[in-house]
């Protein structure tokens, strides 16, 4: 019997029921393939988008703590970044036996094999290094360390521009032991900051720095600053930042390099200066998720789906005001054995940001009212059961705002979920344990990850 024939993304023309993923995306080719991984190229079924898959085997995980928490860590590192330079995971599902990331598909390919055809022009490399600066600001804002920029972890999409990729090495605030600093070692030897190599506590914002000085190298030269066979020779070099220039570096972008690659992490220049420099400023502009991109926040990226049922979604509004119904990750995966995926709500990253009550819909914004004048913000109705509380100082990355939205998971029963809409996030964790969590204790069943919450 003659196969289908199949174009180059290993599509069928009549779509196979055993390629549909969730009634949602059909899976086509295979694009790579890692340990614990397969990533495929995929189609939204409704609107013709194509996506990236990546398909993780549970049994595989399961047997290995440490890559289970690296996937969980890594899922709620890519909820919290979501920027124009950085590649978008758009859902994540999972069945009894699989997990499935669907993330933008980025199909310009690595810069790496752009690199390695020789030096870029000064503008476009110019461009390049704004647009990884913009997302590492971001990421930094979010109190997230990427910790293992390279080449081979920036893709570039169809109109030319960057993608910051594999948050799989990136670091969470409650990595950070008592002395503040990080102490994993990890990274790529050729673009890892010295202090890390050092086996010491180290600052892993100041980390990528480092790293990015390196991409920035390498853009305008064609190869690494730091290079010697002998390897004992190459990390004295990195570690006293032993380089030279070419001779076509201008002298702005040497100025830059000169204060990026410095051994020191405490004199090594800051984003902000980075952002200030003349090279820098040439061109620039921020994008526009710095002034709009925290606005969704609340949108649920996570579903679980067990294997007999179909996706789940949120059913069909009704003529009179109600909550919309969560697909609660904590409580649907409950019903799939064998994987209990309720921590990618980042239970330790946003503590206190969701919590169960008994009580009615309207009497939780009655009280979500009350609380918000306490605290001197502002309340914002959005929606019927969506609200914003506005800060009316100025902090760290400018005015502190939260979104609040109501679900109904159950007749009796509502959840309540708040996300950091702007403003810095370490002063929107301090606000929800110290301010918003004690003032809400007398509507409060459960807050996220207390044993009560899985009793429904």
């Amino acid at each position: 019997m003659e196969e289908n024939k199949k174009d180059g993304n290993g599509y069928e023309a009549e779509p196979s029921a055993k390629n549909i993923l969730f009634g949602k995306y059909e899976m086509g080719r295979v694009l790579g393939q890692g340990t614990f991984a397969k990533v495929y190229h995929g189609r939204n079924l409704v609107s013709g988008e194509s996506v990236a898959i990546k398909v993780i085997n549970k049994k595989q995980v399961k047997r290995d703590g440490l890559v289970m928490e690296q996937i969980k860590r890594e899922i709620s590192i890519m909820r919290l970044v979501r920027h124009p330079n950085i590649v978008e995971l758009k859902e994540v599902m999972a069945t009894k036996t699989k997990i499935f990331f669907v993330m933008e598909y980025v199909k310009g390919g690595e810069l790496f094999a752009k690199v390695s055809r020789g030096k870029l022009k000064e503008d476009l490399a110019r461009k390049y290094f704004q647009q990884l600066i913009s997302a590492v600001d971001f990421c930094h804002s979010r109190g997230v360390s990427h910790r293992d920029l390279k080449p081979e972890n920036l893709l570039l999409d169809e109109n030319g521009d960057l993608k910051v990729s594999d948050f799989g090495l990136s670091a969470l605030p409650e990595q950070l032991r008592k002395d503040g600093l990080l102490h994993t070692q990890c990274g790529t030897p050729a673009y890892v900051a010295p202090e890390i190599l050092r086996k010491k506590g180290y600052d892993g914002a100041k980390a990528d720095i480092w790293s990015c000085g390196v991409v920035l190298f390498v853009l305008l030269a064609g190869y690494l600053p730091f290079r010697d066979e002998n390897v004992v020779k190459l990390y004295r070099k990195l570690f006293k930042a032993e380089f030279e220039f070419p001779r076509w570096f201008s002298e702005d972008s040497k100025r830059l390099i000169s204060k990026l690659l410095v051994s020191d992490p405490e004199k090594r220049i800051s984003i902000l200066q980075i952002m200030q420099s003349p090279w820098f400023q040439q061109g620039f502009t921020r994008p526009v998720a710095f002034s709009i991109q925290q606005e969704g926040e609340t949108e649920e990226l996570l579903s679980l789906t067990d294997d007999e049922s179909s996706s789940l979604s949120s059913p069909s509004p009704s003529p009179s005001p109600s909550p919309p119904f969560y697909n609660a990750f904590e409580f649907i995966s409950s019903m799939s054995s064998g994987f209990d995926l309720s921590s990618l709500f980042e239970s330790k990253r946003k503590s206190g940001s969701m919590f169960t009550s008994k009580c009615s819909a309207a009497a939780i914004m009655s009280k979500l009212r009350s609380v918000t004048r306490k605290l001197n913000f502002g309340f914002v109705l959005e929606k019927e059961f969506k609200v914003r509380m506005q800060g009316k100082e100025e902090g760290r990355k400018g005015k502190l705002a939260v979104a609040v939205e109501v679900f109904e998971v159950a007749p009796e029963v509502a959840v309540v979920e708040f996300s950091k809409a702007a403003g810095d996030t370490l002063e929107y964790i301090k606000l929800c344990e110290e301010d918003v969590r004690p003032a809400l204790k007398d509507i409060v069943w459960s807050w996220q990850g207390e044993s009560n919450c899985h009793q429904l």
